[in-house]
């Protein structure tokens, strides 16, 4: 395996929800990302700490902020599943590569921005709105649509709240696919939300994260039923 591009320091790491964490770490001198896009962490075996091999998380942070955020959601004997609930903790150091991936964008004046995320699939858009909106890099509408299964796996809605209280262009919209009964917002998978998001399916751009069932069934609604040009339509998959 390649030796690490970057070392950096380990700032955070708690419990955000049921089983997902949020990690801060420092930004590496000279280290540069667009909004969208992944790195990969030297993840080591927590029994064979010298064990080590690579898995990617896409950055949670804007470019412009000062540290670099993450979430790991949690999988039963994941190997970064183990590591960030036992062994990862303030002052640690990790190994990490350059940025990577192509889930980016090019902000335009006007039009209509949908960013679509479940789960932990909400960390790049996270990116991308923070960059787009605190630095006004576009004027355009912007829709946020985040699904989990119920109230507890909720993250991070204080902020995208405040960011729709600072930008009129942005909405936020948590949807749950099994809400208990005192839930009073969006019920639903995030597929069943965008037809009344998307009305001027021309001028529409949305951008998925996701598991690749929902990625497949999303893009499939946009692209078939809604009839959204197929290059308007972008997905990043985890497993």
């Amino acid at each position: 395996m390649s030796p690490p591009a970057y070392f950096v320091t380990c700032k955070k790491n708690v419990l955000l929800a049921p089983d997902v964490y949020e990690i801060v770490l420092t930004k590496p001198e000279g280290f540069s990302y667009k909004a969208g896009q992944f790195v990969l962490f030297d993840v080591p075996l927590v029994d064979n700490p010298a064990d080590l091999q690579p898995r990617a998380y896409s950055i949670a942070s804007a470019p412009e902020e000062k540290d670099l955020l993450f979430v790991i959601k949690l999988k039963p004997g994941g190997r970064a599943s183990r590591w960030v609930a036992e062994v990862l903790a303030e002052g640690s150091i990790v190994g990490m590569g350059r940025a990577l991936g192509l889930f980016t964008l090019t902000p335009e004046s006007g039009g209509h921005y949908v960013f679509v995320g479940t789960g932990s699939g909400v960390a790049p858009l996270r990116s991308h709105l923070v960059s787009c909106l605190d630095h006004r890099t576009t004027d355009a509408r912007m829709d946020l649509v985040f699904g989990v299964r119920n109230r507890e796996d909720l993250f991070w809605t204080d902020q995208f709240n405040e960011l729709a209280r600072k930008h009129s262009n942005f909405r936020f919209h948590p949807t749950l696919s099994a809400p208990r009964s005192d839930w009073t917002g969006l019920k639903g998978r995030v597929q069943a939300i965008l037809p009344d998001l998307i009305k001027d399916p021309a001028q529409t751009k949305i951008f998925l994260c996701g598991s690749p069932a929902m990625l497949a069934d999303t893009k499939k609604l946009c692209i078939e039923t809604l009839q959204m040009p197929k290059a308007n339509v972008h997905g990043e998959g985890y497993i």
